[in-house]
């Protein structure tokens, strides 16, 4: 005996229920068109770093091969080597360590109170020295290079440490950062905090920098990459080996009388880039966190 399925009482509902495999199959391939591009940009993106690890430990012969080979056919680690035996390469390292890091720190205290002052803090001045700010923005390194050297040379600060990092101990980017953050801080925690009795260093200390961790974070990462590739001021500002940082001698020592020491030249680029790598993972979270937030007021 057969059965009869009675009719539904709301056809309306079961046609919205009904699945609709054309408009699927339409999400599908949109989706899987905008992965394929994805992956083709990380690929293209990641060829001339592929390309620098493997030329480093590529020779001089194989490198200058043509047609080029991809996959080294005799690796050897000699370039690297030489910038440990050869070269003082551990002089280099610790000196743009030390420049960077004073210069992170700088920044990272300079730019803070500097932020903090324009966004909270209310005294005369306070909309023109934003403005100078949003001008030195706007004006490229290029055009205050000549007199900073002249200031530094006449200050006796050549070829020394704070020549090398007094100049970029505060700049214009960290202060618009943290000024921007700042913006979004509730003005109710520092209120409290008055009330209470503290002072405008004691709530700059206690109650707004424990909660400026992501644009702390993302100015840390800028400053750093920004002070450890810096090549043409240690350039002019160092005048001996000593005071040499890694761009620097990476551009001196790899190229010669003749021509260029290309694996040299790889490796070296390896040992630069490494460090930057390594502290963009570690803080890849807050640097995302940081550029999100720094828009909302």
């Amino acid at each position: 005996m057969s059965t009869i399925t009675p009719p539904s009482p709301h056809p309306a509902v079961d046609r919205l229920a009904r699945p609709t495999p054309p408009r699927r199959r339409r999400l599908s391939t949109g989706r899987a068109l905008t992965y394929t591009v994805l992956v083709v940009g990380v690929l293209l993106w990641l060829l001339p770093f592929v390309w620098m690890v493997l030329g480093s430990v590529k020779t001089q012969r194989e490198i200058l091969t043509k047609p080029p080979t991809i996959w080294p056919q005799d690796p050897t680690f000699a370039n690297f080597g030489r910038w440990f035996t050869d070269l003082n390469f551990g002089q280099f390292f610790t000196n743009s360590v030390v420049v960077a890091v004073v210069t992170v720190l700088g920044n990272l205290l300079f730019c803070s109170m500097v932020g903090y002052a324009l966004a909270k803090m209310d005294f005369p001045g306070k909309r023109a020295l934003f403005a100078l700010v949003m001008i030195m923005l706007m004006v490229p390194g290029v055009v205050t290079f000549v007199p900073l050297f002249v200031q530094v040379t006449s200050l006796g600060l050549l070829n020394t440490y704070p020549a090398l990092i007094l100049p970029f101990l505060t700049q214009p980017l960290g202060v618009f950062l943290m000024r921007q953050f700042m913006l979004g801080i509730p003005e109710p925690l520092m209120e409290a905090a008055r009330i209470d009795g503290a002072g405008e260093l004691r709530i700059f200390a206690r109650v707004v920098m424990p909660l400026c961790g992501p644009p702390l974070a993302t100015l840390g990462i800028l400053t750093f990459l920004g002070s450890w590739n810096n090549f043409l001021w240690p350039l002019v500002a160092a005048q001996s080996q000593d005071m040499y940082t890694l761009p620097v001698a990476l551009s001196l020592y790899s190229t010669g009388q003749q021509a260029t020491d290309y694996g040299l030249l790889l490796a070296g680029a390896v040992l630069v880039i490494t460090p930057i790598l390594l502290l963009f993972v570690l803080l890849q979270r807050y640097f995302v966190q940081g550029i999100a937030t720094v828009g909302l007021k």
